[in-house]
C-alpha cells in the first residue's frame, strides 16, 4: 500500500516531468522563431534556427538567416533609434538611412545616396568568392532602399575580403555573411559588424524563405536592417521580418557543398562557424533591362 510519502514522491516526479517537457517545447519553438541578427548584442539563438539571426540574424552581434538560431544573432538587441528609418517614398523616390546606434563594430564606408531607383526592376549582383561565383538577381522594384545599399557598398567594395561567418543546420539552412570585420574561426564572436547605418525592411508581404532566396539579417526590431545577409539553401520557417531581397541564379552548389563540410563548432542553436572558408573577394551590381 502507497503511504502519503509514496503519493508526494509520485507528484513532485510528475511535476518535474511536466517542467521538463514544456521547457523542451519551448527550446523547440524558440529554433523555430530564432531570430537573425546582425548587430552588437542581438543574440541569435536559432539563430540560429536564429534562438538568437538571423539571418537571418545576425546576428548577428549573432544574427537569429536567417541570418542570427541565437545569429549568430542575439537576443537581447540594443534599442533602435527612437526615430527608426522611414520606408522608401514612392513620390520622391527616396530612402531614408539612419545612423546604427546599437555599439557594433563600424566599417564606415558613408551613407548610400538617398535617390533610388525602382527600374530597372532587376539587378544583378555577383560574389566573386574562393569557391566561385555566387549571382543573385535582386528585386529592385520592391526592394529598392536596400538594393540600393548594396550598390553602394559593392561600390565602396565595403564587402571584399570578408568571410561569411555562420553556417545553419539542416533546420536553419541558411550562410550568414556581410560581416565585414568577421574571422569565422569558431572562436571569435562574429556578427556585430555593421556599416554604421541602418534601414526599413522591405518586401515583406508573403515573404518566404525557400531554397534559393537572399534576404536581409536584422535585430529583433525594426529598421535594423544593415550589411548583413543570408543565402537560404533550403526552407527557413521564419516569420516575414526579414527583408527578401533577392533570389539565388548561381551558385546554389556552392552553398550545399558549404552545409555538407559542416561547422567548426556548434553555437548550441545548430549554426555555427563554417568548415568550408567563404571568402568574398569582389562584389559587382548591373542593372538588367
Amino acid at each position: 500500500m502507497s503511504t502519503g510519502k509514496d503519493r508526494q514522491k509520485q507528484l513532485a516526479r510528475e511535476h518535474y516531468e511536466r517542467q521538463m517537457q514544456r521547457r523542451l517545447e519551448r527550446e523547440q519553438k524558440t529554433k523555430r522563431t530564432a531570430i537573425i541578427g546582425s548587430t552588437v548584442g542581438v543574440v541569435i539563438v536559432v539563430g540560429g534556427i536564429v534562438t538568437a539571426i538571423a539571418l537571418l540574424g545576425g546576428g548577428d552581434a549573432q544574427t537569429d538567416a536567417a541570418a542570427s538560431p541565437t545569429a549568430s544573432a542575439q537576443d537581447t538587441a540594443s534599442a533602435p533609434p527612437s526615430t527608426g528609418p522611414k520606408p522608401y517614398d514612392a513620390a520622391t523616390g527616396t530612402c531614408d538611412y539612419v545612423a546604427d546606434t546599437s555599439g557594433g563594430q563600424v566599417k564606415d564606408v558613408g551613407m548610400p545616396p538617398k535617390k533610388a531607383e525602382t527600374k530597372p526592376a532587376k539587378k544583378t549582383m555577383t560574389f566573386e568568392t574562393n569557391l566561385g561565383d555566387i549571382v543573385v538577381e535582386l528585386d529592385n522594384a520592391k526592394a529598392p532602399c536596400t538594393t540600393n545599399s548594396l550598390e553602394h557598398l559593392a561600390k565602396k567594395k565595403y564587402y571584399d575580403g570578408s568571410k561569411c561567418h555562420r553556417l545553419g543546420s539542416a533546420q536553419f539552412p541558411m550562410l550568414q555573411c556581410g560581416d565585414p570585420t568577421a574571422k569565422a574561426d569558431g572562436k571569435s564572436q562574429d556578427g556585430s559588424g555593421g556599416p554604421g547605418y541602418v534601414m526599413a525592411e522591405e518586401n515583406l508581404e508573403g515573404a518566404k524563405y525557400t531554397r534559393g532566396v537572399m534576404a536581409m539579417a536584422k535585430t529583433s526590431a525594426p529598421g535594423s536592417t544593415g550589411s548583413q545577409f543570408f543565402l537560404v539553401y533550403g526552407d527557413i520557417g521564419l516569420t516575414p521580418d526579414y527583408t527578401p531581397v533577392g533570389t539565388i541564379t548561381k551558385g546554389l552548389d556552392i552553398l550545399d557543398k558549404v552545409n555538407k563540410a559542416g561547422v567548426i563548432a556548434d553555437m548550441g542553436d545548430g549554426t555555427g562557424a563554417p568548415k568550408q572558408t567563404v571568402e568574398i573577394k569582389d562584389v559587382t551590381i548591373a542593372g538588367k533591362s
